[in-house]
């Protein structure tokens, strides 16, 4: 989650809400910084201040819209007035709080736009993921693209579990590991590479790659539509 904001205190409660949220977060204090940080971390969506001390927040809204039409982006304001809404609705934002604002509501508004972007997996019950055409039950341990059920071995599924439960954030090897089988195995340098590979003929094949790498940083999974 890319925050954009150069109040330090906001930007570290903003943080700690998404943190909270399961969203990793990426604060940055300025327009350039974010369009650098948008193009290198692939953020699940955009928390952006309005007002930054060399951009516009507006400048940044639209470049980001340019670059990626379908990241999902929050606007947070001081500015209420009703044109600077629209400008900023206008521009490409999907929605839009004034401050001051509530953590809760912030992070409910940001799941809302996740949703609808097909950019977060959707909970069907507690034990059940969801992210486009591919369903994971945690509860039977089953696992189907577009209605096609898929066999998986034991390390499979909780390797996909991993990834469905983070969408397009991007995963190290190192945490991968940590997660699946633990800090201590020692299983050689390219077990991840081999599961991954494994997970890609059985999800992937035949259909559009939804499992991605990331070179020299690691992998993760992706809605169809997100188109990268």
């Amino acid at each position: 989650m890319l925050i954009v904001d150069d109040e330090p205190a906001l930007t570290e409660l903003l943080s700690v809400a998404v943190t909270e949220a399961g969203w990793r977060p990426y604060p940055v204090a300025d327009g350039h910084s974010a369009l650098r940080a948008a193009r290198g971390c692939a953020p699940h969506a955009v928390v952006l201040d309005g007002m930054l001390p060399d951009l516009d927040g507006i400048q940044v809204l639209r470049r980001l819209r340019y670059e990626n039409p379908r990241l999902p982006v929050l606007m947070l304001t001081a500015r209420d007035a009703l044109e600077h809404r629209i400008d900023g609705l206008s521009s490409g934002a999907d929605d839009y709080v004034t401050k001051p604002f509530s953590l809760e509501e912030v992070v409910l508004r940001l799941r809302g736009l996740l949703r609808g972007a097909g950019a977060e997996p959707l909970r069907a019950d507690d034990s059940v993921l969801v992210l486009g055409d591919l369903v994971l039950s945690e509860e039977t341990r089953e696992v189907r693209r577009d209605g096609t059920p898929i066999q998986l071995t034991a390390k499979e599924f909780d390797l996909l579990g991993l990834l469905l439960g983070r969408p397009r954030q991007v995963l190290s090897k190192a945490q991968i590991l940590d997660h699946v089988w633990s800090s201590s195995f020692d299983g050689g340098g390219n077990l991840v590479e081999v599961y991954i590979s494994s997970l890609r003929r059985k999800i992937d094949k035949g259909r559009a790659p939804m499992i991605h790498t990331v070179r020299g940083v690691g992998y993760a999974i992706r809605p169809v539509e997100d188109g990268r």
